[in-house]
């Protein structure tokens, strides 16, 4: 593996384990050269579906585009990296046993808004407020109010 320090090829094992969902193993890693430590992540290939964007263009499945967009929607939000890689699992585990060849981007944004407002209302709002591009304040105020009236139900 090479060193994201320095750029040595070679480096040794220090710790390996599996991930809380047990779809990854985690493994520290220290590279022979310079020393410093970090982290890689080894998971089983998938072939996951294309993703038909909004305009019908197709793409290959991007995890790390979901990663992207939930880690910025959670930033300065008490949610940790471990609690964003476990949704993004979630969520791809979901595409994968949904068995479909092609899968729309609004399939995909649900099910991370729907995982997002259980982790965090605040990161959920953030991430909503971009997905779903509203258009004037009167449709994010009408969100809002959703979300204000299901949390009032909860308790």
């Amino acid at each position: 593996m090479r060193c994201p320090y320095c750029g040595h090829l070679e480096d040794r094992v220090v710790d390996s384990r599996e991930t809380q969902d047990g779809q990854a193993t985690r493994r520290r890693r220290a590279c022979l050269s310079c020393e410093r430590r970090f982290t890689t992540y080894e998971r089983i290939e998938d072939v996951l579906p294309q993703v038909v964007k909004k305009d019908g263009r197709r793409e290959a499945f991007d995890r790390a585009k979901i990663v992207e967009g939930v880690a910025t929607a959670c930033q300065k939000r008490p949610v940790s990296t471990e609690q964003v890689e476990a949704l993004v699992s979630a969520v791809e585990r979901q595409v994968q046993e949904l068995g479909e060849r092609e899968i729309r981007t609004a399939v995909i944004g649900e099910a991370v808004m729907q995982r997002l407002r259980t982790l965090d209302e605040v990161a959920y709002v953030r991430f909503a407020s971009v997905y779903r591009a509203f258009r004037d304040v009167g449709e994010f105020m009408t969100e809002l109010a959703g979300l204000a009236r299901k949390d009032g139900e909860e308790r």
